[in-house]
């Protein structure tokens, strides 16, 4: 049998990701569903929260929905036409900020997000009747940004120092990263905790019977989206010739799982953040903004500690240079 290494490497990523696909698959059919499951009629493994049980959920999520539509509609249009050829450092910033500010100002300005119709029914959100720091959208636009920020600062030096990435578009800087990228990131991070992540983990969650074989398919099915996630990433964004690897093979196998190390931690983390917001069992101590931070920073440092690790077991140093501020190109 061929070593897998010689393949090229669309049969490496095909060979990768199937596997993954049929141990879910195989995983799937090894449970037994619960009620929940068999009273859902969708047929996609995703599942929005219960409109009657958890409106505030619901009804965010139904805004990130949309709007994902609207910024992938809009950054898809400015990479395959290669308007970025005509950006600027503020050009970019004013991109990734007009895009990221509709999430940032919803909890302020529009804190209904949305009022889907559920069987003749209107769903009206209870963060309308929130103050704006006890809103569910507050702590999860709070708890993204915070993620984001901790991203972009800390985590994108272990991409210029392990898989040799690099950014040469112009723009102001932070710490040597485009302070653009800060923006862009929580608008990206939105779409992959809010609709993709906290789908198909509420889908495992709510459909099966408890058990044993539950908890792995639960936590296979995490690593599973989390190196989905970060390879669709990266093979999106590899027509934009701004952000370039050294090896561009490593970074899909490899680089895809070191990205994908993000999502083990915050894909969980974000689905189980303020579960009981709508229920009331945690009337006496409801999670505050103080409580969001620190849960966002905590869940940082999770990740920081991983991908240390991980360098540390490869041997490369991490490398942080750059000042404060800075603008290039």
């Amino acid at each position: 049998m061929n070593d897998i290494s010689a393949l090229p490497i669309e049969a490496k990523m095909t060979a990768i990701l199937f596997t993954m696909f049929a141990i879910l698959v195989g995983m799937h059919s090894l449970q037994t569903p619960n009620d929940y499951a068999q009273n859902n009629t969708s047929k996609l493994p995703l599942l929005l929260p219960d409109p009657k049980n958890e409106p505030s959920k619901y009804c965010y999520e139904i805004f990130a929905w949309y709007y994902t539509a609207v910024w992938i509609g809009i950054f898809g249009f400015i990479v395959v036409s290669q308007s970025y050829e005509l950006l600027t450092a503020w050009g970019y910033l004013g991109v990734c900020g007009g895009l990221a500010l509709p999430l940032m100002l919803q909890p302020l300005l529009y804190p209904l997000a949305s009022a889907p119709v559920v069987k003749n029914k209107i769903i009206i959100n209870p963060d309308i009747q929130r103050p704006f720091y006890k809103r569910y959208s507050t702590k999860a636009t709070i708890y993204l940004m915070t993620y984001a920020f901790i991203g972009n600062y800390w985590y994108t030096h272990y991409f210029y120092s392990v898989l040799k990435a690099e950014y040469t578009m112009p723009s102001h800087r932070l710490n040597d990263v485009p302070i653009a990228m800060f923006l862009a990131t929580h608008f990206y991070f939105c779409t992959y905790h809010v609709c993709v992540g906290n789908g198909i983990l509420r889908y495992v969650d709510k459909s099966y019977q408890k058990g044993w074989m539950k908890t792995i398919l639960f936590w296979f099915t995490i690593l599973s989206i989390s190196y989905f996630t970060a390879f669709m990433e990266t093979l999106t964004i590899s027509s934009f010739p701004y952000y370039s690897f050294e090896e561009r093979e490593m970074a899909y196998t490899v680089g895809s799982a070191f990205y994908g190390i993000y999502f083990v931690v915050s894909f969980p983390g974000f689905y189980f953040f303020d579960a009981h917001i709508d229920d009331g069992k945690q009337k006496d101590r409801p999670v505050t903004l103080v409580d969001t931070f620190t849960t966002a920073c905590g869940h940082g440092m999770m990740i920081l500690l991983l991908l240390d690790f991980v360098r540390l077991y490869l041997g490369i140093p991490l490398v942080i240079g750059g000042v404060a501020f800075a603008t290039t190109g």
